[in-house]
């Protein structure tokens, strides 16, 4: 997905003196595109408590993010449905008082320790927002419920392992809407019965869907660190950010060790989300890897321009009899700025070889399950999806604001 971002002239809001402040804003697109995320930037007004957003006189959902956890909101977020060179006016509503608008819950995320009191996998009960763990930690897998945070919108859910591997997990739905807090990844046979989805890939060693991994003539391992975090930084009507940080990871023998930041931002409305790394030195002389597993017996896709997925059907489990086969798509797209070579497959994965801008690196993922009654089904309609996905990664929407 893309990311959006509108800088305010320092002039503009020092303008601002009143408890509330309009911003207008055009909105327009080269293709069209369905809740297509817009994001402002709001850090030099300081003092903003709550805001709206209406969009060519429509009142929208949105929601605002303090993203580096100082107590002022950064970001406001909103989506819009938006035609081909559909020009759209939004009025923001900025306020520094504070109210309540109830806008209907698109994703969740959710961090907690294994309770040992608690023997139903999914009645776990000691909740997080963030957790730091000691390299003289045996064992963090084990540490937290369910692995590592998981993190959902109404279509896709997710979790992120507390390892060396920091794998990205798939639980597959079959109905729209929001199910971790029910099943917390661990589905009892009574929600299945109802309608629950549940894990639907191994991944062992492999990337999963997009883990970022060193490289060294094959993909390493994020191991050893000194330190390693989890963190939830948000969870709303329109989107949920999570990260995954990594302190002191001795990268290369004989290099000083990096501290690597990994954020992940999932928009409601999107089985697509961004992966953005960010290093604490200059790192474009380096190469680090990513892709996706190799389901077995998956049917591959590549553009050969930095797109890239496949489709297979895999046991999630070494469980064979209380667990079925799954189908899914996964998809992978790198852009050219952070893509140094896509590597043909081996029996794991479907790799590539990418490297920072500076401290930066991004690239995007998605995924869909076969059993969704509102997804994909086929590898030919998956694989079309991914196309139709990279163009509208490529174009994204023009923001403007209006003085």
């Amino acid at each position: 997905m893309k990311y959006f971002s509108v800088l305010f002239p320092a002039f503009f809001f020092g303008l601002f003196a009143r408890a509330q402040e309009v911003v207008r804003l055009t909105v327009s697109s080269d293709v069209s595109q369905q809740q297509a995320p817009v994001t402002l930037n709001v850090r030099t007004h300081k003092n903003i408590r709550s805001a709206t957003v209406r969009v060519n006189g429509r009142d929208v959902a949105c929601q605002l993010d303090d993203l580096d956890r100082d107590g002022q909101y950064d970001e406001l977020s909103f989506l819009t449905d938006i035609k081909k060179s559909e020009v759209q006016h939004v009025v923001v509503n900025l306020s520094d008082e504070e109210w309540t608008t109830a806008y209907p819950a698109r994703t969740y995320a959710e961090m907690m320790l294994r309770n040992p009191k608690v023997k139903e996998k999914n009645k776990h009960d000691i909740y997080l927002t963030a957790i730091t763990l000691d390299a003289s930690t045996k064992d963090p897998f084990t540490v937290l419920h369910h692995h590592g945070v998981a993190f959902e919108n109404d279509l896709v859910a997710m979790r992120i392992y507390m390892d060396a591997r920091q794998t990205i997990d798939l639980y597959g739905k079959f109905h729209q809407g929001l199910e971790l807090y029910d099943t917390q990844f661990y589905t009892s046979p009574a929600q299945k019965a109802q309608g629950y989805g549940d894990d639907v890939l191994w991944v062992g060693n492999t990337f999963g869907l997009g883990a970022l991994r060193g490289w060294d003539g094959q993909p390493s391992l994020v191991s050893p660190v000194k330190q390693r975090s989890q963190r939830i930084i948000c969870a709303g009507p329109i989107r949920t950010i999570v990260e995954m940080a990594d302190e002191e990871w001795a990268y290369k023998a004989g290099e000083a060790p990096i501290n690597m930041i990994l954020r992940y931002t999932l928009y409601a409305g999107h089985r697509d989300f961004e992966v953005e790394a960010s290093f604490n030195r200059d790192l474009s002389s380096s190469l680090f890897s990513t892709g996706v597993i190799n389901v077995r017996g998956s049917e591959e896709f590549s553009d050969k321009d930095g797109l890239r997925g496949c489709w297979g059907t895999d046991w999630p489990a070494t469980d064979t009899l209380n667990w079925k086969r799954e189908t899914v798509g996964l998809g992978i797209f790198v852009p050219t700025a952070y893509r140094d070579r896509e590597w043909p497959a081996t029996k794991d994965n479907y790799t590539f070889t990418v490297k920072p801008v500076g401290c930066q690196l991004r690239y995007h993922l998605a995924y869909t399950s076969d059993n969704e009654d509102y997804g994909y089904h086929t590898a030919k309609t998956w694989f079309a999806f991914l196309k139709d996905w990279k163009k509208r990664l490529l174009h994204p929407l023009k923001v403007k604001v209006e003085r």
